[in-house]
């Protein structure tokens, strides 16, 4: 595949796996347990494409002294036993990456446990090895441009040269903001209007993006 990129920034969560319908599943329910019944529009909204460590403050800040004491090691069973059970490719993600021929890394809010666990249960994490890139590694996370131009210069590619597959409203901010292309995958739990913007080319089926990132679609 020939086109304008030198390398395709994938964000993990929502984009190579299918994880944010688990997990905006679990947080509303848990949360509700714990005492902030959010419904799955407003998690979406808050936390999607966020750190866990920035919901995590939220949630203390929220519920403070009425947290048990083991409420994130609670949380992150839930998690990890959903996703056990349920977790699978993004549809369509696996023939992607078979027909790309540029380079491409994954840089993603979530730690590296977190990533290496999803990708690995879902057969992915070979794909990516050695390039896998968090949002733990840099000062700022999503909505700042951090995390996209540090994957970006440890590839060796230039921030304007590169294109960004996000789902989320701050992936995409953050894709703009590091001055790359941004793709917006809406075919997960955003709304294409929520991924609409500059330098943003919006899409509902991942089977579609070789032919996008060709023609640097704008």
């Amino acid at each position: 595949m020939d086109g304008p990129f030198e390398l395709v920034i994938f964000d993990c969560d929502g984009v190579l796996v299918d994880s944010e319908r688990i997990a905006v599943r679990i947080e509303a329910e848990f949360l509700a347990e714990l005492g902030w019944p959010l419904t799955e529009a407003e998690i979406i909204e808050r936390f999607m494409g966020r750190t866990t460590e920035f919901m995590d403050e939220a949630i203390e800040a929220q519920l403070g002294s009425r947290l048990p004491a083991d409420w994130k090691d609670q949380f992150h069973r839930r998690y990890r036993e959903a996703f056990v059970a349920g977790l699978v490719p993004v549809d369509g993600i696996e023939a992607v990456l078979n027909e790309l021929t540029i380079p491409a890394c994954v840089a993603s809010s979530g730690t590296h446990d977190k990533i290496r666990f999803t990708l690995g249960h879902t057969g992915l994490y070979g794909r990516f090895e050695g390039r896998i890139f968090s949002g733990y590694e840099v000062a700022n996370s999503k909505p700042a441009p951090d995390l996209f131009l540090h994957a970006a210069a440890s590839m060796g590619a230039e921030p304007a040269r590169c294109a960004v597959v996000e789902d989320s409203l701050y992936g995409v901010m953050a894709a703009r903001a590091a001055g790359m292309r941004a793709f917006g995958y809406a075919g997960g739990l955003t709304r294409p209007e929520r991924l609409e913007g500059h330098g943003t080319t919006v899409f509902d089926d991942m089977r579609e993006l070789p032919r996008l990132l060709a023609d640097g679609s704008a």
